[in-house]
């Protein structure tokens, strides 16, 4: 019987560590532009499934639309910024999207998006799989929310 209890406290152990079955995002935050009309950028954390996905996509109200980039050094020191088709989230780990380095340009944010805010942000994966999270709002100056 002693056997039996132990197997089973370690399959619940197990079962409890496994990573969720779709992806899932964590840490939203949008950090709008220091001149208006200019570019938005959101930045979260994805954290993978039980297999490998791949983001498409995000969507947010109002929004005109938002395109994935990355950031990189260019042989001469500068940063140069280049879009991307998708951002792949291997499964079990997490794929951050954050300053200088993967993230999302928000063109066309409406002006009632105002810091202190909270904007509704839809992350799409390669599969069809959607997931929404409440990102905090941050005006250009502001410190980043996490």
């Amino acid at each position: 019987m002693r056997r039996f209890a132990t197997i089973a406290a370690a399959l619940l152990v197990a079962a409890c560590s496994q990573a969720p079955a779709t992806p899932t995002v964590s840490d939203a935050w949008v950090r709008l532009a220091a001149v208006p009309g200019r570019p938005a950028a959101a930045y979260a954390v994805l954290h993978g499934g039980a297999k490998d996905a791949q983001l498409v996509q995000i969507t947010a109200p109002g929004v005109a639309r938002i395109e994935l980039h990355e950031s990189r050094m260019t042989g001469n020191g500068m940063m140069a910024m280049d879009a991307v088709a998708a951002l792949p989230v291997a499964a079990g780990g997490a794929a951050k999207l954050a300053p200088g380095g993967y993230h999302a340009m928000m063109f066309g944010v409406p002006a009632t998006v105002t810091a202190g805010a909270t904007l509704p942000l839809t992350f799409r994966f390669a599969d069809g799989h959607a997931v929404e999270a409440a990102a905090q709002v941050v005006g250009a100056g502001e410190a980043a929310p996490h």
